[in-house]
């Protein structure tokens, strides 16, 4: 599993002229999911990104939490992470779950975060989606699981 982290000071997802998920203060997070993913890489990716410090402290160092500053988290699914582009000139996309198993795995992902009392706005599994953002700082990171 892998996530796009990035720090916003505002986030919105729309999908058919419909915004259907918006935050302020905190990260837009974008999610994939690989074949030989499972719970466990859910579960340890809403763990780091829940505690991950990239969020300033009174002297201006990373040394905050999205818990700490009682951040949101604006979840979209993004198969195009395991887009692999070394050969030819179109991504090939055979890396990327298949839609059932990513979508259960990007929804477990999504209540984790919830578990840990943070607010979570997503966008529409699947759909094409138009996503807006202010990347603070910029702060953008890269993590998985494997």
């Amino acid at each position: 599993m892998k996530v796009v982290i990035q720090r916003a000071k505002h986030a919105s997802v729309t999908v058919s002229g419909e915004v259907v998920g918006t935050i302020d203060n905190g990260v837009m997070v974008l999610v994939g999911v690989t074949h030989d993913d499972t719970e466990s890489d859910a579960e340890y990716l809403a763990d780091k990104v829940a505690h991950l410090r990239i969020f300033e402290d009174h002297d201006g160092k990373m040394n905050h939490s999205l818990l700490d500053v009682n951040g949101q988290v604006l979840s979209v699914s993004q198969f195009t992470l395991y887009g692999d582009c070394r050969k030819g000139r179109r991504p090939n996309f055979m890396s990327a779950a298949k839609p059932d198993i990513a979508n259960e795995l990007y929804t477990l992902f999504n209540k984790k975060l919830r578990d840990k009392g943070l607010q979570v706005e997503t966008g529409t599994f699947g759909s094409m989606m138009d996503v807006q953002f202010t990347n603070v700082g910029p702060v953008t990171l890269i993590l998985e699981s494997k």
